[in-house]
């Protein structure tokens, strides 16, 4: 509850640093999921300088903080000049938005795309079984039809062809990915936009992990395919800076080839006795905190500053791909061709999500990917600048986690848990039963110290209960405090 007289400044900041404690470590290079870390001394206190100075600037109305529209203007700027567009490039005219981050800027995508179809009344969008969750998410809260192609095994991308061939009537919008989050391949973009444009469809391409070091990753000499708006039939490009521009969070760059492909992505409303509303964005107050500190961190970086950490993140992606390949019973799901290592097992005898605790009871917080159709499940590698000091202790830490997890043996559910979750409806869940499955997995008052018979129910149960039990135990985790 609030006390009735307030707290002192720096006892709220313990409290803070205490609870801060019980967190995954954002810095050190240990961390393969959720942070994007350059290791560059001093970029944190610059960014929260200058979030501070922005803090309480409110985008709602530009005219108000003129500071902030030149802050998005630059940063628009300088992703969209970093994507093939810009004076004098294939894609002169290219414009965009400054979001909260990579989920915002695929809704605000799928909604420019069916705004501008409003003929249609059941509109639908073309994905990639690989194309990220937040397309899901677009389509659920914005009432757009998804269709989903999957993925060669092998390749881990779409074809071409199957794309193509579910491009329908009602499609609004293609998606591709720049690379894939879960496993860091580059979709065929140049062969997904052509077919786009001759259905005449948009075509959006979700670069919002790789935009950022793609382009310098080929000025390195990394075989980087065509993905820009140098590919005739890309409409739009999302690019998350506070991923590989290493900006804090959250910020992201909604980039669309031309202004009247964005143009039914704003929200404008009149007819009401207030003031008029137009947002380019889902929000409509926002802080000028988060931009202003993506802005100080680009110019802080600059063009060289980031080629600098592309070659470092790269030669630390090649040492932990060879780390991988020197372990007998892991195979990488494919050679990286970005910021991602990603592995999965050939041994039986070896169980994923047991490897990924010992690994975590090392220091190295992995992000564990569970089984989809033909995929198996697979641990993701997120890599970034910071971590090129420690990854020569990976591998050493790799081996030892491996004979660990062999020696503890696989995950066994108990027989009637795993035919529960072969045949149990996400309706016939009942709070009795979520608390006892809870309980059982030592789901208390917060996430259990392993995690690998969670992730081994969750990897059993099909997609549908999956996220209903996902939904209860986060529920579980997410109570007040009185």
């Amino acid at each position: 509850m609030i006390d009735k007289n307030g707290v002192p400044a720096e006892r709220v900041l313990d409290e803070i640093r205490q609870l801060r404690a019980g967190d995954r470590p954002v810095h050190g290079g240990r961390l393969f999921a959720y942070v994007y870390d350059p290791g560059v001394g001093g970029l944190d206190a610059l960014g929260a300088a200058a979030h501070a100075e922005s803090a309480h600037v409110n985008g709602l109305d530009p005219t108000a903080f003129p500071s902030l529209l030149a802050m998005e203007n630059w940063l628009v700027g300088a992703a969209g000049g970093l994507l093939g567009g810009g004076p004098g490039s294939a894609a002169p005219d290219v414009v965009g938005s400054v979001t909260s981050g990579g989920t915002e800027s695929l809704i605000l995508a799928v909604k420019a795309a069916r705004d501008a179809r409003p003929e249609l009344t059941a509109p639908r969008i073309v994905v990639p079984a690989s194309g990220h969750a937040a397309f899901a998410k677009a389509a659920h809260l914005l009432r757009v039809g998804l269709d989903t192609v999957p993925v060669d095994p092998v390749t881990l991308r779409p074809s071409v062809a199957d794309m193509a061939a579910a491009i329908g009537p009602e499609t609004v919008l293609v998606a591709c990915s720049a690379p894939s989050y879960a496993h860091g391949v580059v979709d065929p973009v140049a062969g997904i936009a052509q077919v786009a444009a001759a259905a005449g469809v948009r075509c959006h391409v979700d670069a919002c992990f790789g935009g950022w070091t793609l382009p310098y990753l080929r000025r390195l000499g990394v075989p980087v395919p065509p993905f820009d708006f140098t590919v005739d039939g890309v409409t739009s490009i999302s690019v998350d800076l506070h991923k590989y521009a290493y900006a804090p969070k959250g910020v992201s760059v909604l980039l669309h080839r031309d202004a009247t492909l964005r143009s039914p992505q704003y929200f404008a409303y009149a007819d009401w006795p207030g003031y008029t509303m137009v947002n380019p964005v889902l929000a409509s107050t926002r802080s000028g905190g988060p931009i202003a500190a993506a802005y100080a961190t680009l110019r802080h970086l600059g063009d060289d500053g980031y080629l600098r950490l592309a070659a470092t993140t790269r030669d630390a992606v090649g040492t932990l791909a060879a780390a991988v390949r020197g372990v007998d019973g892991l195979r990488l799901m494919a050679e990286p061709e970005s910021t991602v290592v990603c592995f999965t097992g050939t041994d039986p005898a070896l169980d994923l999500f047991v490897l990924v605790d010992e690994l975590t009871a090392r220091g190295w917080h992995t992000q564990p990917q569970l089984r989809y159709a033909d995929l198996p499940a697979s641990v993701h590698l997120t890599v970034t600048a910071s971590v090129a000091p420690r990854v020569a202790e990976f591998g050493p830490d790799l081996t030892a986690a491996v004979a660990a997890a062999r020696r503890a043996g696989p995950v066994e559910l108990p027989a009637d848990l795993v035919a529960l979750a072969g045949s149990l409806t996400p309706e016939a869940l009942t709070p009795e039963l979520i608390g006892g499955l809870a309980a059982g997995l030592g789901l208390g008052a917060g996430p259990p110290d392993r995690m690998a018979v969670v992730n081994t129910l969750l990897d059993a149960a099909p997609a549908a209960l999956r996220e209903r039990l996902l939904v209860e135990f986060v529920g579980l985790l997410q109570r007040p405090t009185w």
